[in-house]
């Protein structure tokens, strides 16, 4: 059997292993995948791919590796034949896409198994099928998950997540260039639009033919339920409007967090803030975000407990964490939502000139809300982190955003995912620190270097501080590799202290200790 009649024989036996198809459907798959590959004939039988599907390790089904050759040798040869226009990473994932899409059952099917996991067994088992079936039909690229670099770093909020971003594929410029002259479609609205399911995609929007939703009711409106394509966590899911609309953190945006975790109470689910800056990457439809994971701002303490009168049934503080953070607990999630009504209303009109804080500019207003809802043990956990996104002369991209000194590490807006205490960071980052491991070890100038220089300020005062003498023989490459992820880390940190509205001083706890009177 030549390699690419191996090639569909696998990719079938892929299918049948994790259960995408039944073995009544091998011939039908097969003939689709042909169809696809232009090719007009199959040399394998229903029995090679039965005895395949046998071969699968589970090490090999985790990581995907097998998955990635097998994809790799079709759209290989199908480039090679001329069926791609170019062979760019984009070309290749439109075409990838396209033959796994023939391989993954239709949403009536996804959405039955789906529901009937929730209703005879319970929620978890139901996400967890889920989740498993959007790896395996290869919408969450795991091979490319794998490849991202994540590691933990202690501070004295907790360990903080930091991963660089290496998932998603930066796009080839000459697709970028052909995308430009493409005729703008707008279909669909946007990445998050229902529309999306089973769309071939273009060059300025991937392919989703692999993509499946689940259909979800929350505050009485008809919502979706997926998985982000690039997981930053575990179980890292969108919730997202049926419609096209704006995000809003209002009322109705608290009703649908509550809505959804009474639905699925083992996860959590955030919002990004409604305004520019200090919002989330996409503020033209209304999203939330959440999954199974713990993250450092969770496990935070509270510092300082209070009460609101009128609203007793609440126990409120202030959360020890570098943002600006409000954690409410309560039994009755009516009582919880009241509160945060106020804290939010009271909020979007609060100004402290003293502290740089003023909820608008003419008309233009600053200030809004990260929301964050959480069920533990029958306790409603909600923490509202205070945003502002006022800029000055002497900050131009925000007062509370990462300052210029850190834009070397982190530049972009900080969303929902690092105020819960995980940096999404860069690829970029990933060449640059190899680069500069190689320079301190070596002992050269980083100035010297157009790429390196951004970081010698950075480098040399940790070098200093940690007594570290670029060049020098004590120096390990193991050593300073650890030591480069800390003080990533660490800028991660004092990112999150620049976007806090009230300040970790004295000066600044005293600020927030006057907001929470005010309430």
């Amino acid at each position: 059997m030549n390699p690419v009649q191996n090639a569909v024989t696998e990719l079938t036996a892929y299918a049948l292993c994790t259960k995408l198809i039944e073995k009544e459907d091998i011939l039908y798959s097969v003939n689709s995948l042909l169809r696809v590959l232009a090719l007009d004939a199959w040399e394998g039988t229903e029995e090679d791919v039965c005895g395949r599907a046998a071969t699968f390790k589970e090490e090999e089904l985790a990581s995907g590796e097998r998955l990635e050759q097998i994809l790799g040798a079709l759209t290989d040869d199908a480039a090679a034949r001329g069926l791609l226009d170019g062979d760019s990473v984009v070309q290749r994932d439109l075409f990838d896409t396209k033959l796994m899409g023939e391989l993954t059952p239709r949403p009536s099917d996804v959405i039955r198994r789906f529901r009937d996991i929730y209703e005879k067994e319970d929620p978890g088992r139901a996400t967890q099928w889920y989740y498993d079936f959007s790896r395996n039909t290869d919408y969450i690229r795991r091979y490319r998950i794998a490849r991202d670099r994540k590691w933990k770093t202690h501070t004295d909020y907790g360990d903080l997540d930091v991963t660089i971003n290496l998932s998603k594929p930066e796009k080839d410029p000459k697709a970028i260039a052909a995308a430009r002259t493409m005729k703008q479609s707008g279909y669909p609205k946007c990445q998050l639009c229902r529309e999306n399911e089973g769309y071939a995609g273009r060059l300025d929007h991937p392919a989703r033919e692999n993509h499946r939703i689940i259909p979800i009711t929350i505050n009485g409106n008809q919502w979706g339920f997926q998985y982000s394509p690039y997981v930053y966590y575990n179980e890292h899911c969108i919730v997202f409007n049926g419609q096209h609309v704006p995000m809003a953190v209002n009322h109705d945006a608290f009703m649908k967090l509550f809505d959804f975790v009474e639905q699925f109470p083992h996860y959590f689910l955030g919002s990004n803030a409604d305004l520019p800056i200090v919002g989330g990457s996409i503020l033209t439809h209304d999203h939330f975000q959440g999954g199974r994971y713990t993250f450092a701002m969770e496990e935070a303490p509270v510092e300082r407990s209070f009460k609101v009168p009128g609203h007793e049934g609440v126990d409120c503080g202030i959360v020890k964490w570098p943002m600006s953070c409000i954690r409410l607990h309560g039994r009755k999630r009516s009582e919880v939502i009241a509160l945060a009504d106020h804290i939010l209303e009271a909020w979007r009109g609060y100004s402290d000139p003293a502290v740089n804080i003023h909820a608008y500019t003419d008309e233009t207003p600053h200030n809004t809300i990260t929301p964050i809802v959480r069920r533990h043990d029958g306790i409603w956990e909600l923490d509202l982190v205070l945003r502002n996104n006022l800029t000055t002369e002497e900050h131009p991209l925000g007062l509370f955003h990462p300052h210029a000194e850190l834009h070397h590490i982190k530049k972009e807006n900080i969303g929902l995912i690092e105020v819960m205490g995980l940096a999404v960071l860069p690829a970029r980052l990933k060449g640059e620190m190899a680069l500069l491991k190689t320079a301190l070890l070596e002992g050269r100038d980083l100035r010297a270097d157009t790429l390196l220089a951004q970081h010698a300020d950075w480098a040399e005062e940790f070098m200093d501080r940690r007594g570290l003498v670029p060049g020098s023989a004590g120096l390990t490459e193991e050593g300073l590799e650890r030591v480069i992820e800390a003080e990533i880390g660490d800028v991660f940190r004092r990112v999150l202290e620049d976007a806090g509205v009230f300040k970790r001083d004295a000066e600044g706890q005293e600020a927030f200790d006057r907001f929470v009177r005010s309430l």
